[in-house]
């Protein structure tokens, strides 16, 4: 026979919730969140302009807009998600590729992306999200961890002075747009989340 002590812990905390249809309303909607952003970058994933081995898109603007809407938590967890989708074969990244572009000279850029978006909604859920300025800076921050993570990684393929002349110079003045421009829509994204809640 079955003891009532070997019932999982999380079927414990589930029942012993006197309304625990909204532990699955709340689930329902980080999924949706989730597989909202991770559509966001992808579709912005796609927005590209090669130019050499690292093409401008406009993923560091949905990067950063994600980790500011979202928070630390879901923020970094919904670019993971993005990751394992390009991981298992989906054609999410830049120019519909997958998986190779995990190995690739970009790679070092995608895994930024989950460490920026976490960390930029990390500094937001500090107070930082009330201040044009503040939030603006948090997301300069977001995007120098990006710089650092893609040209570290895209350095072992063409050398450390050729990385930042290719990964990263001939996107500083874009970036410092996308930063503009997701510091504007970020009100209307908050509005948006929000909603989700009611």
């Amino acid at each position: 026979m079955t003891s009532s002590t070997t019932i999982s812990p999380l079927i414990n905390v589930i029942w012993a919730t006197e309304n625990y249809s909204s532990v699955w309303a709340k689930l329902l909607r980080i999924c949706i969140l989730s597989l909202a952003g991770t559509a966001l970058l992808a579709v912005s994933a796609q927005l590209a302009v090669p130019i050499g081995p690292v093409p401008i898109t406009m993923q560091t603007f949905a990067v950063l807009l994600i980790g500011a809407t979202y928070g630390w938590k879901l923020g970094g967890g919904t670019l993971a998600l993005y990751l394992a989708e390009g991981a298992i074969g989906l054609p999410v990244f830049a120019n519909g590729a997958s998986l190779p572009a995990l190995m690739g000279p970009t790679a070092g850029y995608l895994f930024g992306f989950v460490a920026a978006a976490a960390l930029v909604g990390w500094i937001s859920e500090r107070g930082w999200g009330q201040s044009v300025v503040k939030v603006a800076i948090a997301m300069f921050i977001g995007n120098v961890v990006i710089y650092l993570a893609g040209i570290s990684w895209l350095s072992s393929f063409i050398g450390t002075e050729k990385a930042i002349e290719l990964g990263m110079l001939p996107f500083l003045i874009g970036d410092g747009l996308k930063i503009a421009l997701a510091v504007a829509v970020l009100p209307l994204a908050w509005k948006i989340v929000n909603k989700t809640r009611s």
